[in-house]
């Protein structure tokens, strides 16, 4: 045993901090993460259900606990993992560890490539370009969120996919269940799963109906229906779903934050507009600066004794990694509570970290690039139609953002 490890493991276990340490306030991150960054890195934390966990609140720490090898998700399965929500969150591959986790990643992974999201940049920026021609045909005021935060990311994943964007009101309430803390009681949540699933269930029948439909869904059922060890039908399922609801949810959201921010950041938002070339500088600012997270999930089991942050960790202990602490940590990113788009080095852990790294982050990072280009520069008197103190933020969600967005222009 190291002199370190010896150190750590004659320490006393602190007592656990009920977490989240505060209600959220819009998009400010919570001061208490700065102070347990220079005082107590890895401390306890309680939050509404499951079992007690440590907290990474450093960047290195976070990136460890989320990369390490030696920490897994699996065991979360059949343990009372710590979270927001009275249920175990549904997570689908979010709860695999290597080597199912890669199978079914694998299969996904190449239609999300920078190569192939690239490809669709064209089609997303026409789709962008139609969104705002028809809220300015509106008038202001217009609901931002209404009229391009939610239906441009929903149509991108529909058309990848292969869902009817027809339906997109019937699948953007179901997929609500996700990212539902408290909003929704637990039986509707079930119950918006199994209609989520469901529906998947028969696009995957009128897929092997129609065998040659080229998209995802059918790329999938393909790959299900030629050698079944790849994917089971459940897996299948839930994997489609997955792709559905994450693929649009949190891109819907950080929109209209992307946009707040820069509202309230006008020296910034003037630079982007006289060189809209730093709009690609400016999403990954925003990825590191916006606190998407209402507070930490998805925890990460020990797998062995492993010492991180001054501190060991058991064999079998939680650890959860605050991306928004981590994001704001000063020893890596320099002046970190200041929105700066000239910031050179930038390595944000907005899409996570490790396998677990969002799927998706190529597409919602060209998405969010081709919105804000296209709001900045087509609109360049974009403000807010109502006072602050009028804008609704959402409730009893694992997301913070706002559930609308009025604007003049």
């Amino acid at each position: 045993m190291t002199e370190s490890a010896q150190t750590t493991e004659s320490r006393s276990v602190p007592p656990a901090r009920p977490y989240p340490f505060s209600v959220p306030d819009r998009l400010v991150v919570d001061p208490t993460y700065g102070e347990l960054r220079e005082n107590e890195p890895m401390s306890r934390v309680k939050l509404p259900y499951g079992e007690e966990a440590w907290l990474a609140t450093r960047y290195e720490d976070v990136r460890t606990v989320l990369g390490d090898v030696r920490f897994g998700r699996a065991p979360a399965v059949q343990r009372d993992e710590p979270r927001l929500t009275a249920r175990q969150q549904y997570s689908g591959m979010l709860t695999m560890d290597p080597p199912d986790h890669t199978r079914l990643r694998r299969l996904v992974a190449k239609a999300f490539t920078a190569r192939r999201v690239e490809a669709l940049r064209p089609r997303t920026q026409e789709i962008a370009d139609v969104l705002v021609d028809n809220m300015v045909r509106l008038g202001p005021p217009a609901d931002l969120v209404e009229h391009v935060a939610t239906p441009l990311p929903i149509q991108v994943i529909c058309e990848l996919l292969g869902v009817p964007y027809a339906d997109r009101d019937r699948f953007h309430i179901w997929s609500e269940a996700i990212v539902s803390t408290t909003s929704l009681p637990v039986e509707t949540i079930q119950e918006y799963l199994n209609n989520l699933f469901g529906y998947i269930g028969d696009l995957v029948a009128e897929r092997r109906r129609e065998p040659g439909i080229d998209d995802l869904l059918g790329a999938l059922v393909r790959a299900r229906d030629e050698n079944q060890d790849r994917l089971s039908e459940t897996e299948l399922v839930e994997l489609a779903s997955g792709l559905l609801a994450a693929g649009h949810e949190t891109t819907v959201t950080q929109i209209p934050n992307f946009i707040y921010v820069l509202l309230h950041n006008p020296d910034q938002l003037a630079r982007l507009r006289a060189d809209p070339s730093l709009v690609p500088a400016a999403v990954e600012e925003l990825l590191r600066y916006v606190p998407l997270g209402v507070g930490s999930s998805f925890a990460r089991y020990a797998k062995e004794d492993v010492e991180v942050g001054g501190v060991l960790v058991r064999a079998g202990e939680p650890v959860l990694g605050s991306l928004s602490s981590a994001n704001r940590d000063g020893t890596v990113f320099a002046d970190p509570d200041r929105l700066d788009l000239d910031r050179e080095q930038n390595p944000h852990l907005g899409f996570g970290h490790g396998v677990h790294h969002c799927v998706g982050a190529q597409l919602a990072r060209m998405e969010l690039q081709v919105t804000v280009a296209t709001l900045v520069t087509r609109l360049p008197g974009l403000r807010l139609a109502v006072p602050e103190v009028e804008l609704e933020w959402k409730r009893g969600m694992l997301v913070r953002g706002l559930l609308g967005m009025p604007v003049a222009w």
